[in-house]
Order: C-alpha cells, then structure tokens, then sequence
C-alpha cells in the first residue's frame, strides 16, 4: 500500500475515484427513483462522440465530452417530458448515432492508436492527468453541491411531478438540471469507471443500499459511503491485480449488492412477521425498496413531500 501511494498517478487516481464514488451515486438514487436507471448509460454513449470531438480539435475530451453530453441530456428530456410514444427510438436514434459518431471522429483523429479510446471505454488509472483531476474536482463540487443542497425538490419532482407543480416547484428547470447533473456525472466518471460502465456506478450503490435503509435520505448517504468504498477499493485492487479500474469497481459493487441482498432478505420476513402479529396498525412501515421505488400507494401528498427529510 505505501508503495502505492508514492506514485503520483495512483495519488491522483485515488482522489478522483474519491470525487467519483461520490458524484455517481448521488445523482444516481434520482434516476433510480424516476426508473431511469438506464439513463447513464445511454449519456455514455452520446459522450463518445464528444471524447472524438476533442481528439479532432486536440483540446480536452472531458471537457468536449462534458457540452456534447449536456446537449444529449437536454434533448433526452424534452423528449421524455413531451411523453412522445415515437420517443423510445428518437432516443435510442440518439444513443447509437454518440457511439458511432465517436468512434468515427477517433479513427480520423491524429491521435487515434493502441488504447486511444479504449481508456474511456473501460476506465485506466494510468490516464488521470493534473488537469484531468481538477476538472474532475470542479464538475464533482458543482454535481454534489445540486444534489444535496436540492435534495427535496429533486425528491419531489422523481416522486411526483403533478404533486410537485402544484407546491410551486419548477418542474421543467429542476427535471432539466436534473438531466445536466447525470450528464456532467458520466463525464467525470469516465476517466475512472469507463463510459460503457459509468451507469452501474450510478446505479448499483443505490440499489444495494436500499436493502438495509428505510427513507431517502438514509439511502443516499449509504449510497454515497457505498460508492466510495467500492470506488477506492476498485482503483486499489486493478493496480495490484493489473486491470482496468472500471470493470474492477462495477464487479465489486455487484459483490456488495449481491451479499446485503442475503442480509435484507430475513430482515424483512421479520418485519412482515411483526406486522402481522401487531395488526394493521403497523402496515404502513416502509420497507427497504420502498426507499427508492417510492413509498406505498396509501401515503398522502402531505408525507410523501416530507420524506425527503
């Protein structure tokens, strides 16, 4: 481990998997929350294009990657809120046409050869550059800060979009920063995580807190200090095994989802259990999946909005 850490490419590869293990799963219980947990993956794709983009003009392609992915952000959610039946392959148009145009756009590129793309594919801990890390460290600061210091509207508006109009909230504004922060996410991800697996980062953490925690509020942090852990413990174990990062920390956050899911499993048989022997005055205790799905059919708009807290 101390010999780890005398490189300066792993100091800064353990940072920004700190900065990613945070950012991802923050905007991640949103999607989770709206069942766009797919969202990720698709803005991966679209960010293809922007990487290609930056190897043309030889400038940054985390920052070309961060406006052609902001874009794609935007236009996936006008569609989705015109609630357009056509709209699934005007999206998947749009997915495909990123990977493609990427692709393309790296192949004409100077600087196209061995290994080029594949680091934003896959995720390498040997391409985190100082500058690399201060972009990571500026769009992390500015997601997490949307994230939790929006946290109830964000809620609202995943919860109920109706409910939340009528409150006052800026629906629109807030479903389009919404659609900014995942896009800005996947862009700060995939230096560490890999474009093609930025979502699982985004997702997986939220999902396998979920089995222990009760309220939103719990599970975002647990998703956080999942995120993180994985994040680093991902970046450590593909140093000393000589893998990419990215496949490294998805396999181990599907490790951890998989064993709080045996965990989850008789705790909730025991609350069912209680439920049962105390009456129907017990009924309304959320259980674990209720965190991010959403809480029963039965709770009112007035605690619905105060589960957020």
């Amino acid at each position: 481990m101390t010999e780890m850490l005398s490189y300066d490419f792993m100091q800064r590869a353990l940072l920004a998997a700190v900065l990613v293990g945070i950012t991802a799963p923050a905007v991640g219980i949103y999607l989770v929350q709206r069942r766009q947990a797919l969202m990720g993956d698709g803005m991966g794709h679209v960010a293809m294009t922007g990487v290609g983009l930056g190897f043309i003009f030889q400038t940054s392609p985390v920052w070309m990657a961060v406006l052609v992915c902001v874009l794609g952000a935007v236009t996936m959610e006008l569609v989705r809120s015109r609630g357009n039946q056509r709209g699934d392959i005007a999206l998947a148009m749009l997915f495909y046409g990123g990977m493609a145009c990427g692709k393309l756009l790296v192949s004409m590129s100077a600087q196209a050869g061995a290994g080029s793309l594949e680091s934003y594919l896959w995720g390498s801990i040997l391409t985190v550059a100082p500058a690399d890390l201060i972009t990571i460290a500026v769009l992390g600061a500015v997601v997490i800060a949307v994230t939790v210091g929006l946290r109830r509207q964000l809620f609202a508006i995943c919860q109920d979009e109706d409910f939340a109009r009528v409150t006052g909230l800026p629906v629109r504004t807030l479903n389009l920063l919404l659609a900014v922060m995942a896009a800005v996410t996947v862009t700060v991800a995939m230096r560490v995580v890999g474009l093609l697996l930025v979502s699982a980062l985004m997702v997986v953490p939220v999902v396998a807190a979920q089995q222990l925690t009760r309220s939103f509020a719990a599970t975002q942090a647990a998703s956080i200090a999942l995120g993180v852990v994985v994040a680093l413990a991902g970046v450590t174990g593909s140093y000393q095994l000589d893998v990419p990062s990215g496949p490294a920390i998805v396999l181990l956050a599907i490790a951890i989802f998989a064993v709080f899911s045996l965990i989850a499993a008789p705790l909730a048989r025991r609350r069912h259990r209680v439920a049962g022997e105390h009456g129907p005055k017990v009924c309304d205790v959320e259980l674990p999946e209720q965190a991010a799905s959403g809480p029963a059919d039965t709770t009112t708009p007035e605690r619905r909005a105060g589960l957020a807290q």
